[in-house]
C-alpha cells in the first residue's frame, strides 16, 4: 500500500463512494479507510466489492461496508445514502465516482441507449447529491466530490454521451457549490486523464494506444488510480476547507 499524506480531519468521517469495487473507486475506498474514515461503497460488481470489503475489514482499524447496488436504480441509491447517513450519524463526504465510458456511434445510438448512458454518468450523480445534501445541510458541513474526465476538454470520437454527461457534471458541481456554500457544503470536480485500471487495460489501453498517449503528455509515465485518490483525500480533508466549485485536472499535462 502506498503511504502519502495523513489527514487527521478525515479520521472517523463518514464517506460514501459509488462505483467503489474496482479501479479508481477501489483505491479511494482503501485510501479513505487507511485515513481512519468509515467508508460505505456501492457497486454492481458484487464479487469484487465483497472481496475488497473483506480484505480491508481484516484490518482491525478499518471500518468498511459494501452494498451491491445499481446506481441507475435511483430510489435504491437514495435509500442507501440515507441509510448510511442515519447509521453513522452523519454523511461527511459523498464521492460520485461511478461511470461507464462505453463507446458508441453518434449516428447509431438510439433513444434508450442515450438515456442509459446519461442514467449512469449523470443522473446518478445528481440524485446522489439530492439525497446527501439534506443531511449535510442539517450538519452545516459536507463535502461532495464528482468525478468528471479530461475527455470533456478533448472531445474524443465515439463517446458523445459520456462526454456530454461528464461536461454536465462540471456545471452541476459549480451550481451546487454556489447554492449550498452557505451551509459549509463544498462541491468540487476531479477530471482524470487516462488512468491505468484493469478495465482500461482489458478494453482500450493497447500498447499502441499507450505509446500515442505518452507522446501527448508532459510527464512520462502511467497515471495510476492512487494519484486520483490522493486528490480526493485532499479535497475531502479540512486542508482544502476554502476550496469549492473548482475543477482539478490530473492528466500528466495532457491538456
Amino acid at each position: 500500500m502506498n503511504h502519502f499524506a495523513t489527514y487527521p480531519s478525515l479520521k472517523s468521517k463518514s464517506i460514501y463512494i459509488t462505483g467503489g469495487a474496482t479501479g479508481i473507486g477501489a483505491v479511494m475506498v482503501e485510501q479513505f479507510a487507511e485515513q481512519g474514515a468509515t467508508v460505505t461503497f456501492v457497486d454492481t460488481n458484487q464479487k469484487s466489492g465483497e472481496a475488497l470489503a473483506d480484505r480491508l475489514n481484516a484490518h482491525p482499524q478499518y471500518e468498511v461496508s459494501f452494498e451491491t447496488l445499481d446506481v441507475t436504480d435511483i430510489e435504491s441509491l437514495k435509500m442507501s445514502i440515507e441509510n448510511c447517513a442515519r447509521k453513522h450519524g452523519a454523511l461527511d463526504v459523498l464521492i460520485n465516482n461511478v461511470a461507464n465510458d462505453h463507446r458508441h456511434s453518434p449516428l447509431e445510438i438510439d433513444v434508450q441507449g442515450w438515456r442509459d448512458c446519461l442514467a449512469v454518468n449523470l443522473d446518478a450523480t445528481f440524485f446522489a447529491c439530492q439525497a446527501a445534501i439534506p443531511f449535510m445541510r442539517e450538519q452545516r458541513a459536507g463535502n461532495i466530490i464528482n468525478l468528471s474526465s479530461i475527455n470533456v476538454l478533448i472531445g474524443p470520437k465515439q463517446m458523445p454521451g459520456y462526454v456530454a454527461a461528464k461536461s454536465a457534471l462540471n456545471g452541476l458541481s459549480k451550481s451546487l457549490a454556489n447554492q449550498y456554500g452557505e451551509y459549509n457544503i463544498r462541491v468540487n470536480t476531479i477530471l482524470p486523464g487516462w488512468v491505468v485500471t484493469e478495465k482500461q487495460q482489458d478494453l482500450w489501453l493497447t500498447p499502441e494506444a499507450e505509446r500515442e498517449w505518452q507522446k501527448s503528455v508532459a510527464l512520462r509515465g502511467r497515471l495510476e488510480p492512487i494519484q486520483v485518490a490522493n486528490m480526493a483525500l485532499f479535497l475531502a480533508a479540512d486542508d482544502s476547507e476554502m476550496i469549492t466549485g473548482q475543477q482539478f485536472i490530473i492528466d500528466a499535462g495532457r491538456t
